[in-house]
Formats: C-alpha cells, sequence, structure tokens
C-alpha cells in the first residue's frame, strides 16, 4: 500500500525532471543562436576603397628592390604629362573577412590552362557590381553584355558656364591644362573639370587628340568608363566636365600596397577587360592603359580615364603614342597596329599588379624599354602563379 501511495509522487518527480530537461537544451540552443547571429552579419559586397587600410605583408629585401624604382608616375609619349599627386587619402589593401567572402566564388573557380579567351579566364562573378541604377545591368545582378549600337551624342540642356560651378581645389595638372575639383550651383553635385589651354593645345600640336578626346567621351556609356556631362570654351580656354572619382588613382593604391594578390588583380583585370570589350566593339582604341589612368569609385570598382590617345580605328592605324613600357612591339617598330595592342597593355598592367614592377623596365630610359620588348624576354617572379603566367604569356609574347 505504501509502494502504490508513493508512485504518484514519484510519476509526479520524474514529469518535473522531463521537464527540466527538455528546457536545458532549449535554452542551450537559444545561447548558440544569440552568440552566433553576430556572425551571419557579415557583408558579402566588395569593400570601398576608405576600408582599404592595411598594407600588404612585408616583401623580402630582394622584391622591394625590384618594386621600389620602377613605381612611379609613368609618362605618355609624346606628351610629358606632369600629374599632381592625389590630395586623397593613401590607401592600400586590406584582406579583411568582406572582401574575402565576395572573392570566394571567384577562387573556387580555378581557371584552366591554354584559356580560349582573356573573358574565360578572368571574367569571374564577383567582378560585377550589382549597380541597380545602371542600365548595363539586370535585375538578377547579372551583366548583359555590351551592344555594338550607334548610341546618339549626349546633349546637354542649356550651356555650361564657368559661373556655374565654385572651385575647390586643384586635382591634377598636365602639361597644358589643370582638372580642378568643382561643385555644381545648381544641383550641388561635385564634378572633375578638366580645363585646357588653348594656346598650350595648339603649340605642342593636340588639337586632333583633344578633339578625339571630347568625341570619343561624348560617344560612350559604360559602367567602368568616365563620364563626360558637358564641354564649353571662352577666349582662353577649353573646359570638360567630367565625374569626380573619389578614390584616386589605382596607381596610388598599388604603390602603397607594393604588389596585389591574384583575386585582387583578377577583379581589376576583368574590369579593365569588359571596358576595353566595349570600347573595341565601337572600334575605338584606347592606346593608353596604365594604373594612372584607372581610377577607384567609392565603392572600389575602376573607371577608365584619360581619353587623350583614344581613336575610333576600325582597321589599321601608325601613330606612335602611349607611355613606353606599356608600347606593343608593333607600336614600336612603328609598324601598322589594330585593337590588339590594348591587350598587350592589359598583359603589362596584369604583370605589374602582380609583381610592382613593369616587366621590360630598364632604368628608366626609354631606348632601353624599348629594346626590351622588342626582345619579348619575360622573367616571372617565383611568386606568380602558373594560371597568371600562361594567362600572360598569351598577351605580351
Amino acid at each position: 500500500t505504501q509502494q502504490k501511495e508513493q508512485s504518484p509522487a514519484l510519476s509526479r518527480a520524474t514529469t518535473a525532471a522531463s521537464a527540466a530537461a527538455s528546457q536545458a537544451p532549449a535554452q542551450s540552443q537559444s545561447t548558440t543562436q544569440s552568440t552566433a547571429q553576430p556572425q551571419s552579419s557579415t557583408q558579402s559586397s566588395l569593400p570601398s576603397t576608405t576600408e582599404l587600410t592595411s598594407p600588404q605583408p612585408a616583401l623580402s629585401t630582394q622584391e622591394q628592390s625590384k618594386s621600389a624604382e620602377p613605381m612611379q608616375h609613368q609618362q605618355s609619349y609624346p606628351i610629358q604629362q606632369q600629374q599632381a599627386q592625389s590630395q586623397q587619402p593613401q590607401q592600400s589593401y586590406q584582406q579583411s573577412q568582406p572582401y574575402q567572402q565576395s572573392q570566394q566564388p571567384a577562387q573556387q573557380q580555378q581557371p584552366q590552362q591554354n584559356a580560349a579567351s582573356i573573358q574565360n579566364l578572368i571574367n569571374q562573378p564577383s567582378a560585377q557590381p550589382k549597380n541597380p541604377h545602371d542600365s548595363a545591368y539586370m535585375a538578377n545582378g547579372a551583366m548583359e553584355k555590351p551592344k555594338a549600337v550607334s548610341n546618339p551624342v549626349r546633349e546637354t540642356k542649356g550651356k555650361y558656364t564657368l559661373q556655374d560651378f565654385t572651385i575647390n581645389r586643384t586635382l591634377g595638372t598636365g602639361s597644358f591644362g589643370r582638372v580642378h575639383l568643382v561643385q555644381s550651383k545648381h544641383n550641388q553635385r561635385f564634378y572633375a573639370v578638366k580645363v585646357l589651354k588653348k594656346q598650350q593645345v595648339v603649340k605642342m600640336k593636340q588639337v586632333e587628340h583633344t578633339n578625339d578626346e571630347r568625341r570619343m567621351l561624348q560617344k560612350v556609356k559604360h559602367p567602368f568608363l568616365i563620364t563626360l556631362w558637358g564641354t564649353f570654351q571662352d577666349s582662353k580656354n577649353l573646359y570638360m566636365v567630367m565625374d569626380f572619382i573619389e578614390g584616386g588613382e589605382l596607381f596610388s593604391l598599388l604603390r602603397k600596397s607594393q604588389r596585389f594578390p591574384n583575386p585582387v588583380a583578377k577583379f581589376y583585370a576583368a574590369e579593365v577587360t569588359l571596358a576595353l570589350d566595349y570600347l573595341h566593339s565601337m572600334d575605338i582604341i584606347y592606346r593608353d592603359l596604365k594604373p594612372e589612368n584607372l581610377l577607384l569609385d567609392r565603392h572600389g570598382h575602376l573607371k577608365i580615364t584619360d581619353f587623350g590617345f583614344a581613336k575610333e580605328v576600325p582597321d589599321i592605324t601608325w601613330t606612335l603614342c602611349g607611355t613606353p613600357d606599356y608600347l606593343a612591339p608593333e607600336v614600336v617598330s612603328s609598324k601598322g597596329y589594330n585593337k590588339s595592342v590594348d591587350w598587350w597593355s592589359l598583359g603589362i598592367l596584369i604583370f605589374e599588379m602582380l609583381c610592382g614592377f613593369t616587366p621590360f623596365w630598364d632604368s628608366g630610359s626609354p631606348l632601353k624599354i624599348y629594346e626590351n620588348i622588342l626582345r619579348g624576354r619575360v622573367k616571372y617572379p617565383p611568386y606568380v602563379h602558373p594560371d597568371a603566367q600562361d594567362l600572360l604569356s598569351k598577351l605580351i609574347t
């Protein structure tokens, strides 16, 4: 009888113990979820250039000696341009967790050797910015292939005058002009105004190049190309109103980082490839590709600027122009050339991003550089990935 009387009490104790045991895992799971929640908030978007604050891993003394001297502003030939140092804060590359996440698809997709084309090798999905305001991108974030259509020339409503802007500071100087940061008095937006002195343009025989630059910029529209909003002139100067790109030159970032890791070089090479492919579809040769002419916007994407040497060439041209380190052999030897010279320059750019110096640089002497270009011997440092060497062997040989 006593055992039977104790059974209800024992049953109640067992029920209470079971309820406590069932609550313990729930509390543990809740605690685990609460501690894991901050990790899920990691951003997967490309960091802006202001996040690029940590310098690259230190190079050896031998690598520093190789990259120290070549990393200086290259002058375009035949114009000796003097560019002022950007007043933007110095930036360097930081391999942060958000950036690693955004580049993960590119790292998982190993490019095949002997790739059939440049885009199949370096055009990765992570290299495409998702800009909902740009018509070149579809709703799902995939990029449409640029179409070679005859776009009408952009026309501005009314006419610009210098009185429409407030001049803030000088962004850079050249042989026959300056670039100023200005603010519109109408929409309060910031622009970069390129001021060219007419007398200097005529004196240096750059009238044709100046007209070509204006005509090319009015014709093109691409997310990785600078936008020309309008032009005007007075008795002394020509004015070109363009985008103000906040991040400064890729050259400054590369000089600070000394060299880029593979994912970063691949990302920038992919964007340049898309821009060149678009220009070539419109029969335009750029002819002056180098880090100084690549600007970084606030999201870290590239904008190709300075179309002074760009030209519409349906087949072949013979003009000698560009920067010595980036000239193709057919340009150096004064032979006729076509759009392929831009792909040669892309190969030089990729080599420079990976190594910190150009492959044919030799004490800064243009004649020695030309000799090395015509000789065509490229020495790859041991840290260059075999896939990168395979690509470069197709671009600069």
